[in-house]
């Protein structure tokens, strides 16, 4: 091991700026029960930028520093700066998940088990060289899986396997999911097909629809077609999808998905009432690609719910034996149902590049983001 261990950190300033920056915090030492990890490939997610970024304005971002320790700072809307207070003047690491070599083991018989071995890891701070973590917080992947392989095995793979779970929790029979062409979207189709679950999946280009349904997706419909709403009902009648899964959450998808299952619903009722039918109908909002108001036109009725879908909070719910059941999952099938594929790498330095930045933080499905710390 070296004696340097560059992290990437995201600090918010009194003068309502963000700084990013790279800063070397030296070696780790583990504890009994922990063990430290070369990372070696960290994926860059929605939800590592809401970190990276907080509540800046990116379209004010400037570059400074070398280009070895880059340096990016940007303005921050003075209206948001009371909810980030508990942030000011904080180097707050960033990255969620990552992979790895276990370079140092503790005491611990867990810990030293794992020594030698590749695996993926949650926690916060994985944009960084090394990586001291919780053994529980680790998950050693099959031999001969790379890190590149595995480093995206929590978030994404946890998320989808929860949509299911909770769809069969919370008495669901089938799903309807937006985004649906994105890295996620493509694991709980393959988890769909493998279990035998009805998905409906929302794209909104012509190409993503045909992406998926050589993927074996039965029902695709498309965002951006005029018989959206139409194809979205017709679909919801055929499977029963009273449960939906959104990462847009701002605008009417949201709506338009409510009114389309209460249309389904309607169907079968026997008289009209006001009250609509008692078919009820939820919506969980995962995600603000767009972070506009949600907007709902109100018609369908008063069954129904709109409520945020947290990974950790999901599995709180879903309790230990579930969650230990879909982690050994991940591991068995990383490459298979649960592989990921990037289309861009960088190293720390070069994801501090403004063009990096303007790359990734557009979101854009079918461009996913590797960080390479090794590099």
């Amino acid at each position: 091991m070296t004696d340097t261990n560059i992290q990437l950190t995201s600090t918010i300033n009194e003068d309502n700026t963000l700084t990013l920056a790279l800063q070397d915090i030296g070696m780790p030492q583990p504890g009994d029960d922990e063990v430290v990890i070369r990372i070696e490939a960290a994926p860059l997610n929605p939800s590592d930028l809401g970190v990276l970024f907080s509540a800046a304005d990116m379209s004010t971002a400037t570059q400074s520093g070398t280009q070895e320790s880059p340096v990016i700072t940007a303005d921050v809307p003075a209206q948001f700066m009371p909810s980030l207070k508990t942030r000011v003047g904080k180097a707050t690491p960033v990255g969620n998940e990552g992979a790895g070599t276990v370079v140092a083991a503790g005491a611990s018989p867990a810990a030293q088990a794992l020594m030698g071995k590749t695996v993926a890891v949650i926690g916060g701070g994985t944009y960084r060289q090394y990586h001291c973590a919780n053994v529980q917080s680790c998950l050693p992947l099959k031999e001969g899986t790379t890190a590149k392989q595995g480093a995206s095995s929590f978030v994404n793979p946890l998320t989808a396997q929860a949509m299911v779970a909770t769809m069969r929790a919370e008495g669901h029979k089938a799903i309807i999911h937006a985004a649906a062409a994105s890295n996620l979207g493509q694991m709980l189709n393959r988890i769909c097909i493998a279990d035998g679950v009805d998905l409906i999946n929302i794209v909104r280009k012509p190409e993503q629809e045909k992406q998926l349904r050589d993927l074996g997706a039965k029902y695709v419909v498309n965002s951006s077609s005029d018989t959206f709403l139409a194809d979205l009902t017709a679909a919801i009648i055929e499977t029963g999808a009273t449960i939906a899964f959104d990462p847009i959450g701002g605008g009417q998808l949201t709506s338009d998905i409510l009114n389309c299952m209460e249309t389904a619903a309607a169907r079968d009722m026997k008289e009209h009432t006001i009250y609509g039918s008692d078919t009820f109908k939820q919506v969980y909002i995962y995600g603000a690609l767009d972070r506009g108001p949600i907007t709902l036109n109100r018609n369908f009725g008063f069954a129904w719910a709109v409520n945020g879908f947290l990974l950790f909070n999901a599995l709180g719910k879903l309790g230990t034996e579930t969650v230990a059941a879909m982690r050994k999952r991940v591991a068995e099938e990383i490459t298979t149902t649960f592989a990921s594929h990037y289309t861009h790498e960088v190293s720390l330095a070069e994801a501090l590049q403004l063009q990096s930045i303007a790359g990734y933080a557009k979101q854009a499905t079918g461009e996913k983001y590797l960080i390479t710390p090794q590099k």
